[in-house]
């Protein structure tokens, strides 16, 4: 099946795989908020859509998302100086914040192709995926700073978990663009595949977590996120509750039965 949140996100479902694209090409994939919120919408669609047992989220034209639409910005900067009230940057706890948790939090894994530019927000979507395949001429730019503002968008929880926060601090204090080469070589990224066959790269990807064991997946994303933030006793502790759970799952007796019987496992996602 295949339906059409709005025409500046795509999206789609196709046996488990639920495909969402970001399409505003002539503006580089920059988040109006009529992207925002279809984005925010298709990632909630995907995390309820029983059906769905991995997430491809990647975009059309030469920029994965350059961040905030800056025109757009202005607009609403420009209105709340002359009304005096509201607040331009309330796009954070409307959009971002639940954009980010929705990928992450997802009992599926997301996978993020990464095919021109990610800066700013954009940066932050790519980071938030479980797995990032990226197009050999795609480039990162934190950006925040270099508009006068903070980090949002999780980085400033992500960034410095992949690559320590000394590096972090580097690279959210002088935004700088940083190569596809280069983003691999500090860990940000898992996969750099030449940009002709980052399409296919990015979907073969996805695919193979949609045919996965999806509880042990989903377990697997929530005992990384629990462990970075507790002591080892603790994480020891939600291993175990989560391996339980895993260990009860039709495709972990699939499993078993099939590494016995020397045959490749057909997963259920149940």
């Amino acid at each position: 099946m295949a339906d059409e949140l709005a025409g500046t996100v795509l999206y789609e479902v196709s046996d488990g795989l639920a495909t969402i694209t970001l399409n505003r090409p002539d503006a580089m994939n920059a988040m109006n908020t009529e992207a925002k919120v279809a984005l925010r919408d298709s990632l909630r669609a995907a995390a309820d859509d029983s059906s769905v047992r991995a997430v491809l989220l990647t975009a059309t034209g030469r920029a994965f998302c350059v961040g905030q639409d800056l025109k757009e910005h202005i607009a609403s900067l420009a209105a709340a100086q002359e009304t005096g009230g509201g607040n331009a940057l309330s796009t954070v706890s409307e959009h971002y914040n639940p954009i980010v948790r929705a990928i992450t939090e997802m009992e599926k894994p997301v996978v993020a192709g990464v095919n021109g530019v990610a800066a700013g927000a954009g940066f932050g979507f790519a980071l938030a995926a479980d797995y990032r395949v990226v197009a050999d001429t795609a480039s990162f730019n934190t950006s925040f700073a270099g508009v006068a503002l903070t980090a949002d968008s999780g980085m400033s929880w992500t960034l410095p978990r992949l690559i320590g926060p000394s590096r972090a601090a580097d690279l959210l204090l002088f935004p700088r663009s940083i190569t596809a080469a280069d983003a691999y070589g500090l860990g940000l990224v898992n996969r750099v595949v030449p940009a002709a066959d980052l399409a296919a790269e990015a979907a073969s990807v996805a695919r193979a977590l949609a045919d996965g064991p999806t509880v042990a997946y989903a377990a697997l994303k929530a005992s990384l996120a629990y462990g970075a933030g507790h002591t080892l006793a603790e994480t020891l502790e939600k291993e175990d509750e989560l391996q339980t759970k895993a260990g009860a799952s039709q495709d972990h007796t699939i499993a078993v039965k099939a590494f016995l019987a020397k045959e490749k496992p057909r997963y259920l996602g149940k």
